[in-house]
């Protein structure tokens, strides 16, 4: 298992954030919180994370703006990025996956799972 890594979870819903992130830390990653995209592209710039869970449905930037800006910046194209949206058409996958998502999960997630696809890429990265 990939322990001590550090995540920037970019949601605004408050309790899902919380609770995504008591899990995350329990497994030994240290994780940092934004509510919009603009926020987190400062915070990507300090932190230098290892893995990005995404929200798509923010104020100030949507997720999938944050998305295509990370992949096209040459410094942050290879932190995965993990979408994690109640948008849950087709046509919404396709654009989380066109703009440079690593995976697309729906809300409502099954907390096991997602932290599971969590440590998936951070053990890839680590290879």
């Amino acid at each position: 298992m990939s322990e001590n890594k550090k995540l920037l979870l970019v949601e605004d819903d408050y309790y899902s954030a919380e609770t995504l992130k008591f899990a995350l830390e329990a497994k030994g990653h240290v994780v940092t919180m934004a509510t919009n995209g603009k926020d987190a592209l400062t915070m990507v710039n300090n932190e230098q994370p290892q893995l990005i869970i995404l929200d798509v449905m923010m104020p100030k930037m949507d997720g999938y703006h944050f998305c295509r800006l990370l992949k096209f910046d040459a410094r942050f194209k290879h932190i995965p990025i993990i979408i994690v949206s109640s948008k849950i058409q087709d046509a919404d996958r396709e654009m989380g996956l066109a703009c440079g998502g690593n995976e697309y999960i729906a809300k409502p997630y099954d907390l096991n799972m997602l932290t599971n696809t969590v440590e998936k890429y951070l053990d890839e990265t680590v290879k």
